[in-house]
């Protein structure tokens, strides 16, 4: 008989989480200009806005946080942190920060400048602003695959390698200043690259000189799901297959408050000598000395401690079994997702399940707004709102491709109950998809308006 294995851990903490009622919902959203990021935690039963630094540590990660090491400079805590750094991507510079978007501004401000391309499968928020921060224009070319939200394609996070040398070889090649490949794609519905196609464009951008760099936040659940669909590597352990993808870019920035396992945290891993010294004096001037970058002792122990964890198979495979169950029951509920189902998220299909609202009415926060209205669900918009280009007066004049909502699961945070309670309320709203409201926006910052926009109800 085979029976499905539980999560591999047991719970020895608990938080207790908020049940408002109804009205208090309504009275919540409308106060934070229904806007689900303007939400206080203490108004949310389910969290699922961000799987960054909303994880659960271990025992064994606690335990090493006591021994840190809170010296300015050469503390023993940073020593093990840059040797299982080291160990795992073999890069002989490690610059230490505080989260993911503190080492792209370092590594762009770096190798990017006005007028300058920065290629990538897909950029997610942060990284499209700091390059445009810069000066420099973030262009995303994902494979044709990726354009088939229903397709069992094992690896549509992989970029357009045709277009990507089209680009190299034509007019603007001399312009390309980086090629940074996601890993998982968390802007194309978590979808995984295969190892061929990082190899692939390794290559090509050798043979053009342009620096190959990796955005590796979940660079754990891409090895999983490399190991998972390509027979290739059905063999290798996912921390083998972490370092070979590592070991085929010229360098990394990695967030760690994803494949971390922690709260904070994050680096930049370099192999050229005089780019490593170009970052590392930015990172003192800006964010710490080069052996603590914004971090604490306890973080570097908690962040070590966490790469080992979250390479182990039984929780890789865990993990992955508990998203794609969620994923099962939303669709039995009759609302579709982006297939196959990634590892740290899913991503609903909005624009089918409200087919009465247009994209200027924002169907993707419309039904994400719901889902708190109705069960007190978190999540977030990528659709219209978030991609789509706006005018002066926060008219749609540019609709986003596709009108989609992320549910993004915290790691080791969730049991399968709070997972089910998710597709019940989702389960609701499919059965009376008409009743939920398109919104308008009534005021944006010029910059990441997901963040920060206030809108009404139509």
């Amino acid at each position: 008989m085979n029976i499905p294995l539980p999560p591999p851990w047991r719970i020895k903490v608990v938080e207790e989480i908020p049940f408002l009622s109804a009205e208090e919902r309504r009275l919540a959203l409308a106060k934070a200009g229904y806007n689900p990021f303007n939400l206080r935690a203490d108004q949310i039963t389910i969290d699922l806005l961000s799987d960054s630094g909303t994880g659960a540590t271990s025992a064994a990660q606690e335990a090493a946080a006591a021994l840190g090491d809170e010296s300015y400079a050469g503390a023993r805590s940073w020593f093990r942190f840059r040797d299982e750094v080291r160990d795992l991507t073999g890069y002989p510079h490690i610059l230490p920060v505080h989260q993911g978007r503190a080492g792209e501004r370092i590594l762009f401000t770096s190798l990017l400048g006005p007028g300058q391309i920065c290629i990538s499968n897909t950029h997610f928020d942060t990284t499209h602003a700091n390059v445009e921060l810069v000066g420099a224009e973030p262009r995303d070319l994902p494979c044709p695959e990726a354009a088939d939200l229903d397709s069992a394609e094992p690896f549509k996070g992989n970029i357009d390698l045709a277009a990507l040398e089209r680009t190299l070889t034509g007019p603007e090649g001399p312009k390309v200043g980086l090629v940074l490949m996601t890993i998982t794609n968390n802007g194309l519905g978590a979808q995984p690259v295969s190892m061929a196609n990082l190899e692939a464009a390794g290559e090509l951008c050798r043979r053009h000189s342009v620096p190959f760099f990796l955005d590796a936040a979940r660079f754990a659940e891409n090895a999983w799901l490399v190991r998972e669909r390509d027979p290739a590597y059905a063999d290798w352990t996912p921390r083998q297959i972490a370092t070979r993808a590592f070991q085929l870019a010229d360098g990394c920035l990695v967030s760690l408050k994803k494949d971390g396992l922690t709260a904070i945290g994050g680096f930049i891993g370099l192999r050229d000598d005089d780019l490593h010294s170009a970052c590392e004096a930015n990172l003192i001037a800006t964010e710490g000395f080069s052996t603590y970058g914004g971090l604490a002792g306890h973080d570097l122990e908690r962040l070590a401690q966490g790469l080992r964890e979250v390479v182990d198979p039984a929780y890789l495979r865990s993990r992955a079994a508990s998203t794609a169950r969620l994923a099962q029951m939303i669709n039995d509920a009759g609302v579709e997702t982006i297939q196959p189902p990634g590892i740290h998220a899913l991503y609903l299909n909005a624009g089918r399940l409200l087919p009465h609202l247009s994209p200027r009415e924002f169907p993707g926060h419309s039904l994400g707004c719901q889902l708190y209205l109705d069960g007190g669900i978190r999540c977030a918009e990528l659709g219209s709102l978030y991609l789509g280009g706006m005018d002066d007066a926060h008219r749609l004049v540019t609709p986003a491709p596709f009108e989609l909502v992320r549910l993004a699961i915290p790691r080791r945070v969730y049991t399968d109950a709070h997972l089910e309670y998710v597709a019940s309320v989702l389960a609701g709203i499919a059965k009376a998809p008409e009743r939920v409201r398109g919104y308008r926006i009534v005021s944006s910052p010029p910059l990441l308006r997901h963040f920060k926009v206030r809108l009404q109800p139509l």
